[in-house]
């Protein structure tokens, strides 16, 4: 079918019609929901909201990548126990964007006519599986696969990000977070006040979120301070700024045509449309990116999906921008010039609602669902990230007449190419002094710097990154000033006796 055919064909019209979430929070490791447990029980959810029969009509189903417990056929696992037998049934890949990406697929589908009705679920309990490693209890759950390394592949990242220790998003995130704050021109102090607002407000918000793992509000000045219960991870990001995995959640949607919704009698103020979506990526490794203090790749995805919708970002009613760590939402809202008084998220933000891995972005969308049927003439955005600011996707959802509903959804807009500019070439052995680009501290589990890093432009512009001691307190400090940023500072070079480089501020 060519997208002429595609028209608008009202009968096609992909319409989300049921939202189911699970929470669990056992006392005892042995009776905590497996993941396949709590993905079934948050699809039965979603199968009673939309008033029931779906079940044994899902004929696509996509399952969100299970970390916490990963198993050699979670498909089977899940489907066995549900009793039904989807024509397609899919488990992708890691990624905190995914939920966003299955849903846009979906949609394209019923609109183009090749499935009728599909699912998207996930489900992690790593809440459980911490605390019956600190009980000593084996889980009586189906048997792991062994050697599962996927996660931690980061065997595509710079050998230098590597040997630095920047290998997980937690230490790489910090880095735009610095860029950001010198290009915003703002003081670290300045940065920080913004992110501990932000995030004061996401707690508010999982505060009245029942599926929530976190639900006592936090003030921005107790975001802000490091303290026991709040120790540094790496700067300028402490405990309650980054995500929270440590939860068990689960959630699921079902996708369906307004000609299956309408003979199911589901009323029309209950549907919530599937409109445009677009998707972009950055580089994989993020050394050899162009830049820090901006994500073109984000950039292009919110702007492709607003022009779609004949939307610009102030006439959007919701939005669920994804906040691994600060600097996403924040670059997303200057992207859609959004007033900083926003709520930036429906559900709570992944450090207080919690961050299920790769399945956020599920408990959004069923969120997300539930306000837009409160207020059926509301439209809103919902936008997903996954590894290291690097794969990007949005979609736009709404209940009642939307002006995109002319057309089906297209398929996956991707801009990739976009982030493929000017990133500079990459110098391991650069000497003599850099230019500060962005930086970060590492701390230990007891608050105290295991090391920094800068990440530096020597005279010809080429990039490198250096380790600052620990025992450099002078160096240490001018990446941690709050009243002043260390980007456009000058740093020398040094090669250490393990070969990597050194630096020193002056």
């Amino acid at each position: 079918m060519n997208q002429a055919e595609m028209k608008f064909r009202p009968d096609r019209t992909p319409v989300i019609v049921g939202v189911g979430q699970v929470i669990d929070r056992p006392e005892r490791a042995e009776t905590g929901l497996q993941p396949s447990e709590l993905m079934a029980q948050a699809l039965e959810r979603a199968d009673a909201d939309g008033q029931g029969g779906w079940m044994r009509q899902i004929d696509s189903l996509d399952l969100i990548q299970s970390v916490s417990w990963p198993t050699d056929d979670p498909l089977g696992l899940l489907t066995a126990r549900l009793g039904i037998a989807p024509r397609h049934q899919n488990h992708g890949p890691i990624g905190g964007e995914t939920p966003v990406r299955y849903l846009h697929e979906a949609a394209c589908k019923i609109a183009a006519g090749e499935i009728e009705v599909a699912a998207v679920c996930g489900g992690e309990s790593e809440y459980t599986v911490q605390l019956a490693r600190r009980q000593g209890i084996d889980l009586p759950w189906p048997e792991r696969r062994p050697g599962w390394q996927q996660p931690r592949d980061r065997s595509y990242l710079h050998e230098l990000a590597r040997a630095h220790g920047l290998n997980q998003p937690v230490f790489v995130y910090p880095l735009y977070e610095v860029a950001c704050q010198a290009a915003w021109g703002q003081t670290p102090q300045e940065g920080l006040a913004e992110s501990a607002a932000l995030w004061s407000d996401l707690s508010q918000v999982a505060s009245n979120n029942p599926y929530a793992f976190i639900r006592e509000p936090r003030s921005a000045a107790e975001i802000a301070e490091v303290s026991p219960s709040n120790r540094p991870i790496a700067w300028p990001y402490s405990k309650l700024m980054v995500a929270n995995p440590v939860v068990n959640q689960g959630a699921a949607f079902i996708i369906t045509s307004a000609a299956q919704a309408r003979a199911a009698g589901i009323p029309e103020d209950r549907w919530i449309h599937v409109g445009p979506g677009a998707a972009a990526n950055e580089a994989r490794d993020w050394v050899s990116r162009e830049r820090y203090d901006q994500s073109l790749a984000q950039d292009s995805v919110l702007e492709s999906v607003l022009n779609q919708a004949g939307l610009s970002g102030p006439q959007i009613d919701l939005v669920e921008l994804y906040s691994c760590f600060p600097c996403v939402p924040k670059m997303a809202q200057r992207s859609l010039q959004m007033a900083k008084d926003r709520a930036i998220s429906v559900t709570g933000g992944l450090t207080f609602f919690g961050a299920p891995l790769n399945n956020y972005m599920t408990h959004a969308i069923a969120a997300t669902v539930l306000r837009l049927r409160v207020k059926p003439s509301a439209c809103a955005l919902v936008y997903g990230q996954g590894e290291f600011v690097t794969k990007h996707h949005a979609i736009v959802l709404g209940g009642g007449a939307r002006p995109w509903l002319g057309e089906a959804p297209a398929p996956e807009r991707t801009t990739a190419n976009v982030v493929k500019t000017n990133a500079p070439a990459i110098d391991p052995d650069a000497s003599g002094s850099v230019r500060v680009e962005t930086g970060t501290v590492l701390f230990d589990r007891a608050g105290m710097p295991t090391h920094g890093v800068v990440v530096g432009r020597t005279a010809d512009n080429a990039r490198t990154l250096a380790r600052v001691p620990a025992s450099d307190l002078r160096s240490i400090g001018a990446l941690t000033r709050a009243d002043r940023t260390p980007v456009g500072r000058t740093a020398r070079l040094r090669k250490a006796d393990d070969g990597l480089l050194e630096c020193a501020f002056d």
